[in-house]
């Protein structure tokens, strides 16, 4: 007679062995990128913390003002942070299959088993990435707690989960087309441009902004700055951005399952 333990024991056996396998793919992650070492990996957490520092003390030097607040840098670093995030996980999700393609030849890894390690490799670097920044802030006198910390923190969440979509579905086009990671790269800038990290794109013509308002990196930024500045008279669409990543990240899944299996 079977008992439930015995019934239980392969799953668990089952569940264990992927656990190794997921284990087993971060770890070669971390390792593999920038020079094969785990010190390689604080690179990667360093480089979208530096990218905005130099965006931030460009401004800063530059005596730009902030168009609200007292603090130049709290002003722009709320808007670079969360967009980075954003676009440095569907960069490096979008990559993860094309890097480590010899790894899927294995029965016991599969292309979803590749794209999930990356995404929590990604959510780990960015959320080091983002407390660095608030370090460094502090560091320089700048006090970098949000007035409403549930909604700035919701901001930085959806960020995460639109690079999370956005990067699953590039995975899918750039399996057909390898010049997707270009063209990406591409497309990725008209965003970080057209998202208002360095504006308040609300005092732009009203035409304007309600065109900007479909790029959903501008509402994840005006979601953020909510968080500082709740006094801005901006109305972020909650839903989109949060049905807009998941309806790509649904599509994403479906290419990887359909599609992406057949060809591998």
């Amino acid at each position: 007679m079977i008992t439930d333990r015995q019934v239980q024991a392969p799953r668990r056996s089952r569940m264990d062995a992927y656990l190794q396998v997921l284990h087993a793919l971060m770890l070669r992650d971390m390792r593999t990128r920038f020079g094969g070492s785990y010190f390689g990996y604080a690179v990667v957490v360093l480089w979208p913390v530096v990218h905005t520092f130099i965006l931030v003390a460009i401004y800063v030097f530059r005596k730009v003002p902030a168009p609200v607040g007292d603090s130049r840098a709290l002003f722009f670093a709320s808007g670079a942070v969360p967009v980075l995030i954003f676009q440095y996980i569907s960069r490096e999700v979008m990559k993860s299959v094309l890097m480590n393609k010899p790894l899927t030849y294995y029965p016991q890894v599969k292309n979803f088993d590749v794209i999930f390690a990356r995404i929590l490799v990604e959510i780990v670097t960015g959320f080091l990435g983002l407390m660095l920044v608030f370090l460094i802030l502090v560091a320089i006198g700048v006090d970098p707690r949000p007035a409403d910390p549930v909604m700035a923190v919701g901001g930085y969440l959806a960020a995460i989960l639109l690079g999370i979509g956005i990067g699953t579905i590039n995975v899918g086009i750039a399996a057909f087309f390898p010049g997707w990671l270009m063209g990406y790269a591409l497309f990725g800038l008209i965003m970080y441009i057209a998202s208002g990290v360095f504006i308040l794109p609300n005092y732009l013509p009203e035409q304007i902004y309600e065109i900007l308002k479909w790029n959903p990196a501008l509402q994840i930024v005006e979601w953020v700055r909510l968080g500082y500045y709740p006094g801005l008279q901006i109305q972020v669409d909650y839903m989109y951005i949060i049905l807009f990543a998941l309806t790509s990240l649904s599509l994403g899944l479906l290419l990887e399952r359909h599609v992406l299996r057949k060809r591998s």
